[in-house]
């Protein structure tokens, strides 16, 4: 009698901890589905615009340090860092310097035809050494700064951002 209440609850016992093991399985698949579904659209933004990073990276990394055993397996899993590395952060940062110069020399293109458009107007209207016509000249240039300071602002304020993601703390 004994010895079959031993067997019931080893038997028992096994069972207990097979449940429990299979019960910290699906936890961790759960939470590996959790995540990489969190992150999903977040991969997408960070692709169309190098802004996002200053959202999302951060919290890539607050979320590392809370389940760092769910990162290490989706490291693992995608062969790098779940779901953004430090290159994609520094690219990122490449991307948006990009983008600066382009829109820079574009600024630039589009207030040489404005100028060149509004002096030829003034020209043709006998009114470019008036002082309306100075004046109108002068409003055009200070739209053109007020426009790259504004926009080189966001730039400069971007770029120091995303540099200093790629200084923080550790990535994994």
């Amino acid at each position: 009698m004994f010895v079959g209440l031993l067997a019931i609850a080893a038997a028992l016992l096994f069972a207990c901890s097979r449940i429990a093991s299979a019960v910290d399985a699906a936890r961790r698949d759960a939470t590996l589905r959790h995540l990489q579904s969190l992150f999903a659209p977040g991969v997408r933004a960070v692709q169309d615009d190098p802004r996002e990073f200053l959202t999302w990276y951060p919290l890539a990394q607050s979320s590392r340090r809370l389940f760092p055993d769910a990162f290490k397996g989706l490291d693992q899993a995608v062969g790098g860092t779940f779901p953004f590395s430090r290159e994609q952060v520094q690219d990122a940062h490449a991307r948006w310097t990009a983008d600066w110069l382009a829109w820079e020399r574009s600024h630039d293109g589009e207030y040489r035809l404005k100028t060149a458009t509004l002096q030829e107007e003034l020209v043709r209207g006998g009114d470019a050494t008036t002082s309306m016509g100075r004046a109108r000249i002068a409003a055009l240039e200070r739209e053109k700064i007020e426009r790259y300071q504004e926009r080189y602002q966001q730039y400069i304020q971007t770029a120091k951002a995303l540099q200093a993601l790629t200084e923080s703390g550790p990535a994994q």
